[in-house]
């Protein structure tokens, strides 16, 4: 009888660590998220990135959650040195992908009497990238929106 091999994990291509978190599709999934992001950056030493890290997590959880009817949101977190990139991601995409992410546009000239569309401006204006796509390979249904806070040189 012959053992099975353990699989490696993937790498990073960031470098540095690499952690996930699988939440059910449901109104506490944000605040999961944020407390879940929150210890990561403690532990890591990036406590300056912690308050907009927590918004933008919040932001992208929340419109998988009210967007989309994925059963599950993921949450992968890669960390290093100089920033930390956090992509989530749903399993069938939005319902309607302009009421999900909007237009930047819209969400940039988001006036002060509604409620909603201003989401997107805020992580764009926090992070040093992000951006949207597909899961492609095996899982093309699934929607990722990412972005990356850290020193400004770490864009670089």
């Amino acid at each position: 009888m012959t053992t099975a091999a353990p699989t490696p994990a993937p790498t990073n291509p960031l470098g540095g660590e690499a952690y996930r978190l699988t939440l059910p599709n449901t109104a506490t999934a944000p605040k999961i998220a944020r407390d879940f992001l929150t210890s990561l950056l403690g532990v890591s030493r990036h406590m300056g990135l912690i308050d907009d890290a927590r918004l933008c997590v919040t932001e992208l959880v929340t419109n998988a959650h009210c967007h989309t009817p994925t059963p599950q949101i993921r949450v992968h977190v890669a960390v290093n040195r100089k920033c930390v990139t956090v992509a989530v991601t749903d399993d069938r995409g939005p319902l309607d992908i302009d009421k999900a992410f909007g237009t930047l546009g819209t969400a940039l000239g988001a006036g002060p009497e509604q409620e909603n569309g201003r989401g997107l401006a805020l992580v764009e204006g926090l992070a040093l990238a992000w951006g949207t796509g597909r899961g492609g390979g095996q899982y093309p249904d699934r929607t990722v929106v990412w972005f990356t806070l850290g020193r400004p040189e770490a864009a670089a």
